[in-house]
């Protein structure tokens, strides 16, 4: 046992994820160990490759182990079924994905409330009060009643954070939430992680915007499957300085 363990959100202990192509074994994610905790903002960064989504899919339980163990808010992840591992991350976990996945026939307010129908920790009538503050929290109030195709880049990936919120999730995962936004919303949106993770969320993001680094706490950089450096934001560029 690691010794931030009482602590921590996420433990990981020697994992790793392979997979049989025709070439032979593919070893994605391998001997990985750390730990998050509540507060903490992480980038897990690296080059095409180097296992930084696949690592994203362990912890979240959409894909599995094939070695070693992953425990997220002191439940074991990779031994759980998929209906336990369903209910776990509809009220457990928020995630953020690239290209929003936000449902195009409901409006802003409708796909947070949405998730908190999938969570069912929310009492019915508390959902729509809800939503609306957590789309203010995020800045995308006034947007409530907008669909998806009607918003900006921006605004769609803060209506994706204010959905991962909907169940009060301890940890959040983000995978390269701001691929496709411009540089302005790009350190809008990452500041608004780093202001999540101050208020004593776990946040851990998937991203290629070095030139953000420093609104990080902790840099995890993974190459071959291996997390060859983790580093405080301090040294982050010397950390992923090697990178190809």
């Amino acid at each position: 046992m690691l010794i931030k363990s009482k602590l921590s959100t996420v433990i990981l202990k020697n994992v790793g994820r392979s997979y049989a192509t025709p070439g032979g074994t593919f070893h994605a994610v391998r001997g990985v160990n750390f730990e998050l905790i509540p507060g903490e903002l992480s980038a897990l960064v690296g080059g095409s490759g180097s296992g930084k989504s696949t690592l994203l899919h362990l912890i979240t339980g959409i894909d599995r182990v094939s070695t070693g163990e992953v425990w997220v808010q002191g439940q074991r992840v990779d031994t759980a079924s998929e209906d336990e591992l369903a209910r776990f991350r509809a009220r457990h976990v928020g995630i953020v994905f690239q290209f929003f996945q936000l449902l195009p026939t409901l409006t802003a307010l409708e796909n947070v409330v949405l998730a908190m129908e999938f969570g069912d920790t929310i009492e019915p009538a508390l959902r729509n009060p809800r939503a609306l503050e957590l789309l203010a929290r995020v800045g995308v109030a006034d947007q409530a009643h907008k669909f998806p195709d009607a918003l900006s880049g921006g605004q769609q990936q803060r209506v994706a954070i204010a959905r991962a919120l909907a169940n009060e999730p301890q940890l959040l995962v983000a995978d390269e939430p701001t691929g496709n936004l411009d540089s302005e919303n790009a350190r809008e949106v990452l500041t608004l992680f780093s202001e999540l993770a101050k208020s004593g969320k776990t946040v851990l993001i998937v991203t290629h915007e070095r030139g953000y680094l420093s609104l990080f706490d902790r840099v995890l950089q993974l190459r071959d499957g291996h997390v060859v450096a983790d580093s405080s934001a301090r040294s982050a560029v010397e950390a992923v300085a090697c990178i190809s």
